[in-house]
Protein backbone atom coordinates (compact mmCIF):
# COMPACT_ATOMS: atom_id res chain seq x y z
CA UNK A 1 0.00 0.00 0.00
CA UNK A 2 1.17 3.52 -0.81
CA UNK A 3 -0.84 5.26 1.90
CA UNK A 4 0.81 7.90 4.06
CA UNK A 5 -1.26 6.65 7.01
CA UNK A 6 0.36 4.07 9.29
CA UNK A 7 -2.04 1.34 10.39
CA UNK A 8 -2.34 -1.88 12.35
CA UNK A 9 -4.80 -4.63 11.52
CA UNK A 10 -6.67 -7.68 12.81
CA UNK A 11 -7.58 -10.00 9.91
CA UNK A 12 -11.03 -11.45 9.52
CA UNK A 13 -12.05 -15.07 10.07
CA UNK A 14 -13.38 -14.86 6.50
CA UNK A 15 -11.05 -15.50 3.57
CA UNK A 16 -12.79 -13.05 1.25
CA UNK A 17 -15.44 -10.31 1.19
CA UNK A 18 -14.99 -9.54 4.87
CA UNK A 19 -16.77 -6.49 6.27
CA UNK A 20 -14.15 -3.80 6.87
CA UNK A 21 -13.98 -1.66 10.02
CA UNK A 22 -11.59 1.30 10.04
CA UNK A 23 -10.84 3.04 13.35
CA UNK A 24 -9.87 6.72 13.71
CA UNK A 25 -8.55 7.70 17.14
CA UNK A 26 -8.89 11.00 18.98
CA UNK A 27 -6.58 14.00 19.39
CA UNK A 28 -3.34 13.16 21.17
CA UNK A 29 -3.81 9.39 20.97
CA UNK A 30 -2.63 6.73 18.52
CA UNK A 31 -3.67 3.59 16.63
CA UNK A 32 -3.54 1.38 19.74
CA UNK A 33 -6.31 3.23 21.57
CA UNK A 34 -9.48 2.11 19.77
CA UNK A 35 -7.77 -1.12 18.68
CA UNK A 36 -8.32 -2.34 22.24
CA UNK A 37 -11.95 -2.87 21.16
CA UNK A 38 -10.93 -5.32 18.44
CA UNK A 39 -10.89 -8.50 20.55
CA UNK A 40 -14.48 -7.85 21.65
CA UNK A 41 -15.87 -7.28 18.17
CA UNK A 42 -17.20 -9.92 15.71
CA UNK A 43 -14.40 -12.08 14.32
CA UNK A 44 -15.69 -11.76 10.75
CA UNK A 45 -14.68 -8.09 10.78
CA UNK A 46 -11.41 -7.12 9.12
CA UNK A 47 -10.29 -4.38 11.51
CA UNK A 48 -7.81 -1.62 10.71
CA UNK A 49 -6.77 1.09 13.13
CA UNK A 50 -5.17 4.20 11.66
CA UNK A 51 -2.57 6.55 13.13
CA UNK A 52 -3.29 10.22 12.50
CA UNK A 53 -0.60 11.92 10.38
CA UNK A 54 0.51 14.78 12.65
CA UNK A 55 2.87 13.80 15.46
CA UNK A 56 2.48 15.68 18.74
CA UNK A 57 5.05 16.33 21.46
CA UNK A 58 5.96 14.51 23.59
CA UNK A 59 3.69 11.76 22.24
CA UNK A 60 0.43 11.10 20.44
CA UNK A 61 -0.93 12.17 17.08
CA UNK A 62 -3.57 14.47 15.65
CA UNK A 63 -5.68 14.56 12.50
CA UNK A 64 -5.35 18.35 12.54
CA UNK A 65 -3.93 21.01 14.83
CA UNK A 66 -6.06 22.75 17.44
CA UNK A 67 -4.72 26.27 17.99
CA UNK A 68 -5.20 28.56 20.98
CA UNK A 69 -4.93 32.34 21.20
CA UNK A 70 -3.90 34.43 24.23
CA UNK A 71 -7.43 34.25 25.65
CA UNK A 72 -7.50 30.45 25.27
CA UNK A 73 -10.02 30.59 22.47
CA UNK A 74 -9.35 27.68 20.17
CA UNK A 75 -9.81 27.00 16.49
CA UNK A 76 -9.18 24.11 14.15
CA UNK A 77 -6.68 23.96 11.31
CA UNK A 78 -9.33 23.23 8.70
CA UNK A 79 -6.81 22.88 5.88
CA UNK A 80 -5.05 20.06 7.77
CA UNK A 81 -8.43 18.51 8.58
CA UNK A 82 -9.45 18.44 4.93
CA UNK A 83 -6.10 16.88 4.05
CA UNK A 84 -6.67 14.16 6.64
CA UNK A 85 -10.24 13.66 5.41
CA UNK A 86 -8.97 13.02 1.89
CA UNK A 87 -6.13 10.80 3.15
CA UNK A 88 -8.65 8.57 4.95
CA UNK A 89 -10.83 8.44 1.83
CA UNK A 90 -7.80 7.39 -0.24
CA UNK A 91 -6.85 4.83 2.40
CA UNK A 92 -10.29 3.20 2.13
CA UNK A 93 -9.72 2.61 -1.59
CA UNK A 94 -6.22 1.24 -1.01
CA UNK A 95 -7.36 -1.07 1.79
CA UNK A 96 -10.18 -2.44 -0.34
CA UNK A 97 -7.65 -3.25 -3.07
CA UNK A 98 -4.98 -4.65 -0.74
CA UNK A 99 -7.06 -6.81 1.61
CA UNK A 100 -9.80 -9.47 1.11
CA UNK A 101 -12.64 -7.17 2.13
CA UNK A 102 -16.04 -6.13 0.78
CA UNK A 103 -15.77 -2.57 -0.55
CA UNK A 104 -19.55 -2.25 -0.19
CA UNK A 105 -19.45 -3.01 3.53
CA UNK A 106 -17.09 -0.44 5.06
CA UNK A 107 -17.65 0.95 8.56
CA UNK A 108 -15.83 3.92 10.06
CA UNK A 109 -15.47 4.04 13.85
CA UNK A 110 -14.20 7.30 15.31
CA UNK A 111 -13.68 8.88 18.71
CA UNK A 112 -13.59 12.64 19.28
CA UNK A 113 -11.40 14.19 16.56
CA UNK A 114 -11.55 10.82 14.78
CA UNK A 115 -15.34 11.09 14.81
CA UNK A 116 -15.23 14.60 13.34
CA UNK A 117 -13.10 13.18 10.51
CA UNK A 118 -15.39 10.14 10.11
CA UNK A 119 -18.37 12.45 9.63
CA UNK A 120 -16.36 14.48 7.12
CA UNK A 121 -15.34 11.40 5.11
CA UNK A 122 -18.83 9.89 5.05
CA UNK A 123 -20.59 13.12 4.10
CA UNK A 124 -17.98 14.07 1.47
CA UNK A 125 -17.39 10.58 0.01
CA UNK A 126 -20.62 8.70 0.79
CA UNK A 127 -19.92 6.12 -1.92
CA UNK A 128 -16.90 4.82 0.05
CA UNK A 129 -18.66 3.88 3.31
CA UNK A 130 -21.79 2.23 4.63
CA UNK A 131 -21.89 2.54 8.43
CA UNK A 132 -20.42 5.14 10.77
CA UNK A 133 -19.94 4.78 14.54
CA UNK A 134 -19.42 8.32 15.80
CA UNK A 135 -18.35 8.49 19.45
CA UNK A 136 -17.99 11.79 21.32
CA UNK A 137 -17.75 14.08 18.30
CA UNK A 138 -19.77 16.42 16.11
CA UNK A 139 -20.26 17.47 12.48
CA UNK A 140 -17.91 20.29 11.48
CA UNK A 141 -19.50 21.71 8.34
CA UNK A 142 -16.34 23.59 7.31
CA UNK A 143 -14.62 20.21 6.82
CA UNK A 144 -17.26 18.87 4.42
CA UNK A 145 -17.07 18.84 0.66
CA UNK A 146 -19.80 20.02 -1.65
CA UNK A 147 -23.17 18.55 -0.67
CA UNK A 148 -24.61 16.01 -3.07
CA UNK A 149 -28.23 15.08 -3.67
CA UNK A 150 -29.89 13.25 -0.80
CA UNK A 151 -29.97 10.09 -2.92
CA UNK A 152 -26.18 9.84 -2.56
CA UNK A 153 -26.54 9.45 1.22
CA UNK A 154 -29.52 7.11 1.51
CA UNK A 155 -27.45 3.98 2.11
CA UNK A 156 -25.57 5.53 5.05
CA UNK A 157 -26.37 4.59 8.63
CA UNK A 158 -24.94 6.42 11.66
CA UNK A 159 -24.62 5.40 15.30
CA UNK A 160 -23.85 8.55 17.29
CA UNK A 161 -23.21 8.81 21.03
CA UNK A 162 -21.94 11.35 23.51
CA UNK A 163 -21.29 11.77 27.20
CA UNK A 164 -23.78 14.10 28.85
CA UNK A 165 -20.98 15.35 31.12
CA UNK A 166 -18.38 15.73 28.35
CA UNK A 167 -15.97 18.49 29.37
CA UNK A 168 -14.01 18.48 26.08
CA UNK A 169 -16.73 18.60 23.39
CA UNK A 170 -20.02 20.08 24.68
CA UNK A 171 -22.93 17.68 24.42
CA UNK A 172 -24.96 20.50 22.84
CA UNK A 173 -22.75 20.25 19.75
CA UNK A 174 -23.48 16.54 19.41
CA UNK A 175 -27.22 17.05 19.91
CA UNK A 176 -27.35 18.94 16.61
CA UNK A 177 -26.28 15.83 14.71
CA UNK A 178 -29.63 13.96 14.42
CA UNK A 179 -31.39 17.05 13.03
CA UNK A 180 -28.60 17.56 10.48
CA UNK A 181 -28.67 13.92 9.34
CA UNK A 182 -32.48 13.80 9.31
CA UNK A 183 -32.57 16.85 7.03
CA UNK A 184 -30.59 14.82 4.49
CA UNK A 185 -32.69 11.69 4.84
CA UNK A 186 -29.86 9.76 6.50
CA UNK A 187 -30.59 6.92 8.93
CA UNK A 188 -29.19 7.57 12.39
CA UNK A 189 -29.32 6.55 16.04
CA UNK A 190 -28.29 8.94 18.83
CA UNK A 191 -27.56 8.03 22.46
CA UNK A 192 -26.22 9.83 25.51
CA UNK A 193 -24.50 8.32 28.52
CA UNK A 194 -23.81 9.87 31.96
CA UNK A 195 -20.04 10.10 31.46
CA UNK A 196 -17.41 12.63 30.42
CA UNK A 197 -15.22 12.45 27.33
CA UNK A 198 -14.98 8.69 27.03
CA UNK A 199 -16.79 5.47 26.13
CA UNK A 200 -18.79 3.84 28.91
CA UNK A 201 -19.12 0.03 28.91
CA UNK A 202 -22.85 0.27 28.12
CA UNK A 203 -21.95 2.60 25.21
CA UNK A 204 -19.56 -0.03 23.82
CA UNK A 205 -22.13 -2.82 24.02
CA UNK A 206 -24.80 -0.66 22.42
CA UNK A 207 -22.70 0.27 19.39
CA UNK A 208 -21.40 -3.32 19.13
CA UNK A 209 -24.97 -4.66 18.95
CA UNK A 210 -25.88 -1.91 16.48
CA UNK A 211 -22.98 -2.96 14.23
CA UNK A 212 -23.68 -6.71 14.52
CA UNK A 213 -27.21 -6.10 13.23
CA UNK A 214 -25.75 -4.44 10.12
CA UNK A 215 -22.96 -6.85 9.15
Amino acid sequence: MNSTLFHIKKPSSLKENAPLLIMCHGYGSDENDLFSFAQELPEELFIISLRAPYAMQPFGNAWYAINFDASQNKWNDVEQAIGSRDAIADFIDEACNAYPVDKNNVTLLGFSQGTILSYAVALTYPEKVKNIIALSGYISEDMLGEQQSNDAYRHLDFYCSHGSADQVIPVEWARKTPEYLNSMGIKNTYSEFPVGHGVAPQNFYEFKNWLVERL
